[in-house]
């Protein structure tokens, strides 16, 4: 069964009922880890789309507790090495099991493209993948925002809607 999840101008859905629909307040929950800023740019991009109730958080202030009360959680932080950056390793640590196993999950990232850290790997299919072990659902595949250095700035058009919707309608999603 495929899963709603981008209606523009919203980004993120998946009950078929717009987040912009006033009777249904899906609760989406924001959690990003950012060393340059890049990480925070999207996840505030993403937050301010959602019309409804959505926080953004950064990592160090991420509660597990939240959790329970919520529809979605959308994790992002920077590629360090092929993972999340330790702050954000820390947050998914303290997620328990039982906190979201009924929970619907997207994961991001920020990376550079060049061949050698494409060996390692990246951020967002590792946080993904600790999140699905725990019982979570994945909606969309781990989605990638390039930047031109390792300290950015991200590279131009990856804070648009057009661009992450491709992303979705690759995976065939509806929109």
């Amino acid at each position: 069964m495929r899963q709603r999840i981008l209606e523009v101008p919203s980004i993120l859905e998946y009950t078929g009922k717009p987040v912009w629909d006033r009777e249904y307040a899906m609760k989406v929950l924001i959690v990003y880890d950012s060393v340059y800023g890049n990480p925070e740019k999207i996840a505030e991009a993403i937050g301010s789309a959602i019309i409804g109730d959505a926080t953004v958080l950064n990592a160090t202030k991420a509660n597990s507790s939240k959790l329970e009360s919520i529809d979605l959680l959308i994790v992002g932080s920077p590629t360090q090495g092929g993972r999340p950056t330790p702050a954000l390793q820390d947050f998914l640590n303290r997620v328990s099991e039982s906190a979201i196993e009924v929970i619907n999950i997207a994961a991001f990232d920020t990376r550079l493209s060049t061949k050698p850290v494409r060996v390692f790997g990246y951020a967002a299919g590792r946080i993904a993948s600790n999140l699905e072990r725990k019982g979570d659902t994945l909606l969309a595949s781990p989605k990638g925002f390039f930047v031109k250095g390792s300290k950015g700035p991200l590279k131009e058009g990856e804070l648009e809607v057009p661009q992450v919707e491709r992303h979705f309608r690759e995976q065939e999603i509806v929109l």
